[in-house]
């Protein structure tokens, strides 16, 4: 099975694929306005190289509480890719600790897919959507 997966935490990005069972990953570090170039991280795992995204069997992010804006930039790259090729997406929980990168996406994409591959609907591009599990207890201007 191969997957590729992504992580942002806003001040970093990584992305890992998983070509069979060796996983390839790269990590950079960022200003938190600045967006990584999808082609320089894509390139940096072996696009082109080693595989081709029509080869990726199934597309996963991190659903990260860090940087709510980057895990949508990430989301929506990912579901317009998934979208295009006809592949699944998935969402896999961010653990909020700081070993779980790219690698572990990927890992943990695997694991949930082939335990729910008859759940079709699960992992459909327009159902993959990140949540924001925090309060931003915004107030309201006439209140």
């Amino acid at each position: 099975m191969n997957i590729l997966g992504m992580k942002s935490t806003g001040d970093q990005t990584s992305v890992s694929v998983m070509l069979s069972d060796e996983i390839n990953s790269f990590l950079i570090s960022h200003e938190r306005k600045d967006r990584p170039n999808w082609e320089f991280l894509l390139s940096n795992i072996g696009h082109k190289k080693n595989f081709n995204l029509y080869e990726i069997d199934l597309f996963a992010f991190a659903d990260c509480q860090n940087s709510y804006t980057a895990t949508r930039l990430i989301a929506s790259y990912l579901k317009g890719l998934a979208t295009a090729l006809g592949k699944p997406l998935i969402v896999v929980k961010d653990l909020n600790n700081n070993n779980f990168e790219a690698d572990s996406v990927v890992k943990n994409a695997k694991e949930i897919f082939l335990k729910n591959t008859k759940d079709n609907q699960l992992f459909d591009p327009q159902n993959a959507n990140p949540s924001y599990s925090q309060d931003t207890k915004f107030k309201k201007i006439n209140e």
